[in-house]
């Protein structure tokens, strides 16, 4: 048996002679088309168009005679039969199942169409156009086998109409105009492709038919899903939709499209929660396990590439459950299908948003639908089907095919006569305020009708305005016309057709809406235009979309919610990055938008604010003259210089007591003048650091201790000095006179000068704004920075080290037997110096931002009001208040109590 490749190439190698029988166009005939009948009722087929069964076992076909007869394969039906397995000689013919209204529509208005370009003077003139439509049950094998019965070139002679015009039996068709959904098509279109054969599609939109290696006479009136596809992720992601679901099917219109969905969405930041496959042949069990997965996801939104068909069980399922909340986005296959518009679903699709083509009113459509009845008369099969489909009754016609082929059970039905009014049922095969796939038939009529007006020359040669009727021409020359059509039909709309065989990628934004009568319409809320600049291709009235279960405000779709401002999202290990966590943003970082994946940082000297949401200027700070402390501090200050000053003016009106002379009064002079300084010196550490402030600070404080410590070494030297001096033959106090101890604390004190002029010229303190602290409350802290710490510590060390010196000096004449021994005094003032400056190290390195100034400037007073009292105020006690101690007895025990 030779293939179905070797029948086609000896068909399609033949030449198409367009024939004619002569008469003008507008002489009727029954031979014709559509006729009326006495009471001008429009009769599909009352001889002709009929259909007429071309083999034993083969399908049905709905035909009219012409000079050209344009094939035609549509989805009449939406479920295929299934194969027999039985072993039988011949095997069974089954019927398909599943009545589509409108597919029937499709059908109908390739017949209008056609029937419109014969009554029309200009287009294809004296050229007759016949159809030949059969059912390809939306199924590869089915659509295959009415592909070769529709373009086979003999007809079984003996169940030939008698009215049948011979012509047919030589004129195959030379083009064929289907099919609905994509794989059908795509078996169908690489069947044809070698042969150059025509084939136009109105639904099939997968991207996978643009490629013309595989393809190359696949032409289409209905634009690539590459296109639908954009539209739909500008869509949902402009909605706000970024954690969606996915329901597809097994076919290739699903398979690609949701696979280049798939991988846009996810260039847009979007992530699938879920991806449904329906079988082909679904089980109840695999319906409820999908119906779970949907109800248990968090995905509000549900993106379908789908037919009605295919997706009619599942929207069973969870119409029964009452499933409610779910947004629907329907691709093109489904998103005016009324089929899915029975009032159990209003609650679960109210809101479908999805993608549609274009759609118009076709003048005079609808009256021809409206018009067409029933018959008794051969090739009234598919009018016959589609009635007792729509009345729920059955056809009691001699020979009526549809019902007893395809309605098992038809006798429990009532009978019905066929004068019944189509008006009074609402279907969709009579809505056609707006059709959009029956438009894409009608363009595609057009198309091919236009190609022929080019290929058989109606515009030129000698008889202008008739068409070459007796042209011979190959599906090959047909289809180059075909590929260069171009022309702006009735609805001034473009008609041509790109490299790709496609067509101008434009869309309308369906929403499904309830009118007053509580009815489900498709409401167009925007549309997408493929050609245009990216930011203009969708338009989109939001305001006007009514969403799921009639709410008014977005549905919001996401695994977690978007993050607020003044925190990040943060990813939750092993899911996809739409569920995340949201952890506050860190200090001296912001987010200031909602759903933010990371926190900025702030410019340097600038803060978080407390909601982390703006930087806001920090907050300077430093040891003002001003705050508390500061205040306090300043006031210890004064205490110290006014007792200080105190002390001098005591010693000074009682310079010439005793014990003011046994003390040195030069040195105690002295002693007090540094220790008026060291007090001094803290007031250089309190207010805004500025260049000199932070060059004197640590030299004041040095220099002024440095000088304080050297007095009291040279009165701890003297009182040792002293007492050796009672010993007999002893000259050591003569040889320590006034200018060696002059010349000693010059010496002990010129080190520390030194040091401290060396770190001012060669790395001088300078004020530094220093963010790092006080990170909390977002204040900048104003220092002193030190470019060599090791200079600071230089000079602590030396004030150390004559405090050590000065306290082992002082430790060894505690015990002098003088009734007033300074050295204890000393003594004691070096024990608190050394407990203050040992306790303000670490107080020291610790202490953040003002209070490491602050901790300095207490130590400076705190030991400078150590050694004050400890030295000072004893004497100032016996001068004062015990002057009968102030003699040179009193100082040697030598006086009365």
């Amino acid at each position: 048996m030779a293939s179905p490749r070797l029948i086609l190439w000896a068909l399609f190698s033949l030449h198409f002679p367009v024939l004619s029988d002569g008469k003008e166009r507008e002489e009727p005939s029954l031979e014709r088309s559509v006729v009326r009948n006495e009471e001008g009722v429009i009769e599909v087929g009352s001889s002709l168009p009929h259909c007429v069964k071309l083999a034993a076992g083969e399908p049905l076909a709905l035909q009219s005679g012409g000079d050209v007869v344009i094939g035609g394969l549509f989805p009449l039906h939406y479920v295929a039969p299934k194969q027999d397995q039985s072993y039988q000689s011949k095997p069974q013919l089954k019927p398909c199942r599943g009545f589509d209204h409108r597919a029937f529509r499709w059908i109908m208005t390739m017949v209008f169409a056609v029937e419109e370009i014969n009554r029309n003077l200009s287009l294809l003139p004296g050229v007759h156009l016949g159809y030949r439509i059969m059912d390809s049950c939306d199924h590869v094998q089915t659509g295959l086998k009415a592909l070769l019965s529709l373009v086979r070139e003999t007809i079984d002679r003996s169940t030939q109409s008698q009215t049948l015009p011979t012509c047919l039996a030589d004129s195959p068709v030379p083009a064929v105009i289907g099919l609905a959904s994509s794989s059908p098509t795509r078996a169908v279109a690489h069947t044809l492709g070698p042969f150059n054969f025509p084939l136009v599609s109105y639904f099939a939109t997968c991207t996978c038919l643009t490629d013309k290696s595989k393809y190359p006479s696949f032409l289409r009136t209905v634009p690539s899903d590459l296109f639908q596809v954009r539209g739909l992720v500008q869509m949902v992601t402009y909605l706000g939709w970024f954690w969606v679901g996915t329901i597809g099917t097994t076919d290739d219109y699903s398979h690609y499209a949701i696979q280049e969905f798939s991988s846009q969405f996810r260039q847009q930041g979007g992530c699938l929660a879920f991806h449904l496959t329906t079988p082909k042949s679904p089980t109840a069990g695999e319906i409820q396990e999908m119906a779970d997965r949907i109800q248990s996801s968090t995905a509000v939104v549900v993106v379908v590439f789908a037919t009605e068909g295919q997706l009619l069980d599942l929207i069973l399922e969870l119409a029964q459950r009452n499933a409610t909340g779910i947004q629907w986005v329907a691709s093109e296959a489904w998103v005016t299908a009324s089929l899915l518009t029975s009032p159990r679903f209003h609650s679960l699709l109210e809101g479908t948003l999805g993608f549609s083509f274009p759609g118009v009113r076709i003048p005079g459509l609808k009256e021809f639908l409206l018009n067409i009845r029933p018959s008794p008369k051969p090739g009234m099969a598919f009018v016959n089907m589609f009635w007792e489909e729509l009345f729920r009754c059955r056809l009691e016609f001699k020979g009526n095919q549809s019902a007893d082929a395809n309605y098992k059970g038809a006798a429990e039905k009532p009978v019905c006569t066929g004068s019944e009014d189509v008006k009074d049922i609402d279907s969709s095969f009579t809505v056609v305020s707006q059709v959009r796939v029956s438009y894409n038939v009608y363009k595609a009529v057009y198309a091919i009708a236009h190609a022929l007006h080019t290929l058989l020359n109606c515009d030129s040669g000698e008889h202008y305005g008739r068409c070459e009727n007796r042209k011979t021409f190959t599906s090959r020359q047909l289809l180059q016309h075909l590929k260069k059509v171009n022309f702006t039909n009735q609805f001034e709309e473009k008609i041509s057709f790109d490299s790709n065989g496609e067509p101008v990628p434009l869309y309308d934004i369906i929403n499904w809406q309830k009118d007053s009568k509580g009815e489900i319409r498709f409401i167009k809320v925007g549309s997408y235009d493929g050609s245009a600049p990216l930011k203009e291709q969708l338009q989109i009235k939001q305001s006007t979309i009514v969403w799921t279960s009639g709410q008014s405000e977005v549905p919001a779709s996401q695994c977690s919610s978007p993050c607020s401002p003044g925190s990040r999202q943060a990813r939750r290990p092993g899911e996809p990055h739409c569920c995340f966590d949201c952890l506050p943003c860190a200090d001296g970082e912001i987010s200031n938008q909602t759903g933010s994946t990371e926190c900025t940082k702030c410019a340097e000297y600038y803060w978080s604010d407390r909601d982390q949401v703006k930087c806001v200027a920090g907050v300077e700070e430093f040891l003002s003259f001003h705050d508390i402390m500061g205040i306090i501090l300043v006031t210890l200050t004064l205490l110290g210089v006014v007792l200080t000053t105190i002390v001098t003016a005591v010693f000074q009106r009682f310079r010439s007591t005793p014990i003011v002379k046994a003390n040195n009064a030069e040195i105690s002079f002295l002693l007090l003048l540094s220790l008026k300084l060291c007090f001094l010196c803290s007031l250089v550490f309190i207010g805004q650091p500025s260049v000199w402030t932070c060059r004197l600070r640590q030299a004041l404080f040095g220099v002024s201790f440095v000088l304080c410590l050297s007095c009291l070494l040279v009165k701890t030297i003297v009182v040792l000095l002293a007492f050796h001096a009672n010993a007999p033959g002893s000259r050591a106090l003569k040889q320590f006179g006034l200018s060696q101890q002059r010349t000693l604390i010059l010496c002990t004190t010129a080190p520390q000068i030194i040091l401290c002029a060396g770190c001012l010229l060669g790395a001088p303190p300078f004020p530094f704004k220093n963010p790092n602290y006080h990170a909390s409350t977002g204040k900048i802290v104003v220092e002193c920075k030190e470019p060599w710490p090791p200079g600071f510590y230089l000079v602590l060390g030396y004030i150390g080290l004559l405090a050590f010196v000065c306290l082992i000096l002082a430790f060894l004449g505690r015990k002098l037997p003088d009734t007033f021994n300074e050295a204890k005094l000393i003594t004691f003032s070096m024990l608190i110096f050394w407990a203050v400056w040992i306790s303000f190290i670490p107080a020291y390195v610790s202490s953040p931002g003002k209070f490491t100034v602050a901790v300095e400037v207490f130590a400076i007073l705190a030991s400078s009001f150590g050694l004050l009292l400890c030295i000072f105020v004893p004497k100032c006690y016996i001068i004062l208040l015990r002057p009968q101690r102030n003699i040179k007895k009193g100082m040697t025990r030598k006086y009365l109590t």
